[in-house]
């Protein structure tokens, strides 16, 4: 039997949806917060072009507070590397 190697885990969320994140630049201590938030996926930061995890993740399902995504609102497609490998916006679902 073969051992499964296990994927490093960067973000607190290990789910397959999306879900809402937090985040905080290490370099210029610029927060934000996405809802487009994926398992060991990060964001660029818009001032210091790094990559970024998020430090809390949560799902967006959540009623209260400000866990809700904004479909109205553009998606930085160009900071997300969620659609950088997906290829295209991360937001419109495709299923395997």
């Amino acid at each position: 039997m073969k051992a499964t190697p296990k994927v490093e885990e960067l973000t607190p969320y290990q789910g397959k949806n999306r879900c809402f994140g937090e985040y905080k630049c290490p370099k210029c201590q610029r927060k934000w917060m996405s809802g487009n938030s994926w398992a060991n996926m990060g964001q660029e930061c818009i001032q210091c072009n790094i990559n970024v995890y998020p430090h809390k993740q949560s799902p967006l399902e959540k009623p209260d507070g400000l866990d809700v995504s904004d479909e109205t609102k553009e998606h930085p497609q160009h900071l997300c590397e969620k659609c950088k490998a997906l290829g295209h916006c991360c937001r419109r679902r495709r299923f395997q």
